[in-house]
């Protein structure tokens, strides 16, 4: 996004006049073809946005389902539980001896 910044800060500083001269250079360059030009680009700018949009729309609707599927899954309780039950010796400060030999050998 930056480099589109830079890359067109020079329009920033167009006042009228220059806007005029471009025109001018337009009209001699495309000459009877200018009408039919901004005409296609008016079609490729509106497809364009329709693209954008039907892109939009078809990543709602994707996300619209994985949240019912989600919603789904937790009211039919397939979702499992995890236990918050701890171990019986989680908060034993001095393990048994056996345990410990085990770990060690």
């Amino acid at each position: 996004m930056i480099a589109t910044h830079s890359m067109l800060a020079f329009l920033q500083s167009l006042g009228a006049p220059e806007l005029i001269v471009i025109g001018i250079i337009a009209l001699l360059i495309f000459g009877r073809r200018l009408p039919e030009v901004g005409r296609s680009l008016g079609k490729s700018f509106v497809e364009f946005k329709k693209g954008l949009k039907d892109t939009g729309d078809e990543f709602r609707d994707t996300t619209d389902e994985i949240k019912k599927i989600q919603s789904e899954a937790r009211n039919s309780g397939s979702v499992e539980k995890r236990s918050s039950e701890r171990p019986s010796n989680f908060n034993d400060p001095n393990p048994s001896e056996s345990t410990h030999e085990s770990v060690h050998s």
